[in-house]
């Protein structure tokens, strides 16, 4: 499994995280992906745009320092785990 790492300290908004995603994560198809949580619904979950690959675990080091909040973090690992092929690590 891939597992690609995102430095929680950068993520000081929700743009901010998607940025880092992208930039991170490198999927096809990034410059038609949506950047919000319907858009990572679709990636991780169908294939869709911003599509990380098959058997990829994202890792969110220091999300406790993330600016995005709980609430946020919480939808990303609800969205996580409706994927096949897909993690969310929140180390």
């Amino acid at each position: 499994m891939r597992v690609v790492s995102i430095e929680g300290s950068r993520l000081t908004d929700e743009a901010a995280f998607w940025r880092e995603y992208l930039a991170a994560v490198r999927p096809d198809g990034a410059e038609h992906f949506g950047r919000n949580l319907d858009a990572f619904r679709d990636a991780v979950t169908s294939g869709g745009p911003g599509w990380p690959g098959e058997e990829c675990r994202l890792r969110i080091v220091g999300h406790a320092a993330a600016g995005v909040g709980s609430v946020f973090l919480a939808k990303l690992a609800e969205i996580a785990s409706e994927a096949s092929g897909f993690e969310l690590d929140l180390a």
